[in-house]
């Protein structure tokens, strides 16, 4: 993981939805985090803070050092939920991590050399990018920040398959784990 993000927040007390509502209309987000031998604990975060972490794609998928009061927690983002018509943030889930745990994560797929494979070049075809993620299970430490398909030997007609996909070492896809799916991640069509 090359990405280190960083957030502070300060506990709340004032719960409920009208206190919600004042604290969004001064610039800061309601927030809980939860997980790990503590209890669930009710935050507020900075949105300015907030808004500029989220736009690195790294920072969905990263460990994200948490700093409450003076006392530092690691934990990961688990649900964001913005507004649906104006551009700002209603409420963040943040989950504690601990280091020997496995976790499920989801990481995105990047698709290299689609310009060089000879499906798209040679023979004329396009590329269909069937998944755009993937949820693995692995340590903590052991987090890809993205996972790389390689299109440099796809042809037209052919695709690329779950299996197929060369995933760092201690990670394991959980589709791949527990149903036994076999999904199409990109096609040449």
């Amino acid at each position: 993981m090359a990405n280190t993000f960083g957030l502070t927040a300060t506990t709340r007390t004032d719960l409920g939805k009208g206190a919600s509502r004042r604290l969004r209309r001064e610039g800061s987000i309601p927030a809980v985090v939860y997980g790990g031998a503590s209890g669930a604990a009710s935050i507020t975060l900075k949105s300015n803070q907030m808004n500029r972490n989220l736009l690195e794609e790294a920072f969905y998928s990263s460990l994200i050092n948490l700093e409450i009061d003076g006392n530092k927690e690691i934990v990961m983002l688990r649900d964001l939920q913005r507004h649906p018509s104006r551009p700002f943030i209603l409420h963040v889930d943040l989950q504690r991590i601990m280091d020997d745990e496995k976790i499920k994560v989801i990481v995105p797929l990047h698709f290299i050399n689609e310009e060089e494979a000879p499906g798209v070049k040679l023979e004329g075809g396009n590329v269909n990018r069937l998944l755009v993620d993937v949820e693995v299970f692995c340590l903590p430490k052991d987090i890809p920040e993205y996972i790389n398909v390689d299109l440099s030997k796809l042809h037209r007609g052919g695709s690329i398959h779950l299996n197929e996909i060369k995933i760092p070492d201690n990670v394991a896809l959980t589709q791949l784990m527990y149903d036994g799916h076999n999904l199409a991640v990109v096609a040449v069509n």
